[in-house]
């Protein structure tokens, strides 16, 4: 099909309709615009784009058509996204999560205190692929330790958000993670290790700073996570051989084993282990007197599908041991259709292109490239207030840009987690920033200062660009 040229007016018309619409979708929904509402609006701008494109003789086929071939693009991310759901639910009820938690609540020390919410933060998150829930249950508890040594809220907050994003940033089971590189054009993994080299500086920054204001507000108090250690023991198995699953994959993820193929061997293992160390738990989930293949299937295919809820003694875990399975990726899988068919329609009627095309002659190095995606990613997050779309309307703008001038398409997804998931949590109108400063008890303007790790990191990605530090470059047949 031939692409029709348009003016850039009328190419960025369908995408400032869809940011006014989406920036008054959230303030009615706030939260819950994700449920279902921000999908809508995202078919909604496809609507206007598509009356344009009529308007100028593109055929209803010719964009069905490439709206297909967009959704075609993302077949394996959304398998991953499932596959990722069915790990997170196989982690959990082995074992391997809860494990992870235990072990990284055994560093606490009061004088490293701040460093160590970081690392305890950064491996819940890590484990559990979400900042939210690791803010909701660990974090609400670190906050509390930290009060009772004098601690400043905010540094604390600071200190627990950092970490959260960090290990949300990094962990295969986010959906932020999975959303970018599917955004972008990419695979997963590639997109993971691409992101090591600004995120580790990063994190590492942020450490130095946080061991040094530790050390400025020493305290003699007791760091006492114990309580949270025996909720854990009084329903888990807790061993270090549980740890053998997510080094299987790891090993597989280093080996470029195909991400299918390795999130579905990890679910299978996650499944072998909660039949070795947790059959009591698998009992009790069953609700069966007797352990047979019948109590085992259902406990296990529950993990794996659908909603599975273990209730501990505390409180605070009981949200974290909460996983969704397969079941729980479907809002995310229904973003990425939405967003494509969207991204389809901008592309079959020449929006993308003309906008790519003036934004090329603008940005003549890659650093303006990488510079003004970081920007658009900043300007969804304060206008439409949310992470995803953050991630979603910049990478289907500039995929064609990055394209056009030979860049991996890790370079934009890097940039899109960079400077659009860790940024939203600054803004205080965004579903982030409110959702985590609700949570935490503590405002967006006391934190903001103390989250390190989330305004260094755009601040990193920038200063590879510039410098031209691991630019990756499209390989050329």
């Amino acid at each position: 099909m031939k692409t029709p040229r348009l003016s850039l007016s009328a190419a960025l018309f369908p995408l400032v309709i869809l940011v006014l619409l989406l920036t008054f979708n959230v303030t009615v929904f706030g939260d819950d615009a994700l449920s279902g509402s921000n999908q809508f609006i995202l078919l909604l701008g496809a609507s206007v784009a598509g009356l344009i494109g009529i308007k100028n003789k593109v055929t209803y086929g010719e964009i069905l058509q490439k709206v297909g071939e967009n959704l075609q693009s993302v077949t394996e991310p959304i398998l991953i996204l499932l596959l990722v759901g069915s790990l997170a639910g196989t982690w959990l009820l082995s074992g391997v999560i809860p494990a992870m938690i235990d072990y990284g609540l055994q560093i606490a020390d009061p004088i490293f205190f701040l460093p160590t919410c970081v690392l305890i933060a950064a491996i819940v998150s890590l484990a559990t692929g979400s900042s939210w829930s690791t803010s909701a249950t660990i974090g609400i508890a670190l906050i509390g330790i930290g009060k009772a040594l004098e601690l400043p809220g905010g540094m604390v907050a600071g200190a627990v958000i950092s970490g959260a994003y960090f290990g949300d940033k990094l962990s295969p089971l986010s959906d932020t993670t999975n959303l970018a590189p599917a955004m972008s054009g990419g695979e997963l993994f590639s997109h993971i290790r691409y992101m090591l080299y600004t995120t580790l500086p990063s994190i590492g920054i942020s450490l130095f700073i946080f061991i040094f204001l530790g050390w400025s507000f020493s305290s003699s108090g007791v760091v006492d996570t114990s309580f949270l250690s025996e909720s854990i023991r009084e329903k888990f198995n807790i061993s270090p051989w549980l740890f053998l699953v997510p080094l299987s994959v790891i090993l597989m993820i280093v080996k470029k084993t195909p991400p299918l193929l390795a999130l579905f061997i990890g679910t299978l293992l996650g499944g072998i282990f909660a039949l070795i160390f947790q059959t009591q738990l698998l009992l009790e989930l069953s609700n069966s007197k007797i352990l047979d293949f019948r109590a085992i299937y259902q406990s296990l295919l529950n993990a794996i599908t659908v909603n599975t809820q273990i209730k501990t003694s505390d409180p605070l875990l009981n949200e974290l041991f909460s996983s969704g399975g397969m079941q729980g990726m479907l809002g995310t899988v229904w973003l990425i259709i939405c967003a494509m068919v969207y991204g389809g329609v901008m592309d079959a009627i020449g929006a993308l292109q003309a906008i790519s095309n003036a934004f090329l002659k603008w940005a003549h190095t890659s650093f303006q490239l990488i510079a003004g995606t970081a920007a658009s990613c900043l300007t969804v997050n304060l206008t439409a207030s949310d992470q995803y779309l953050a991630i979603v309307v910049p990478g289907k703008m500039f995929a064609q840009s990055y394209s056009d001038r030979k860049l991996a398409p890790e370079n934009l997804s890097r940039t899109l987690e960079d400077a659009g998931t860790v940024t939203s949590v600054l803004v205080p109108w965004n579903t982030c920033g409110a959702y985590q400063s609700g949570v935490l008890g503590v405002g967006v303007g006391e934190y903001f200062i103390y989250a390190f790790f989330n305004w260094i990191s755009p601040l990193m990605t920038l200063i590879y660009a510039y410098f031209k530090i691991k630019i990756k470059k499209l390989k050329v047949d």
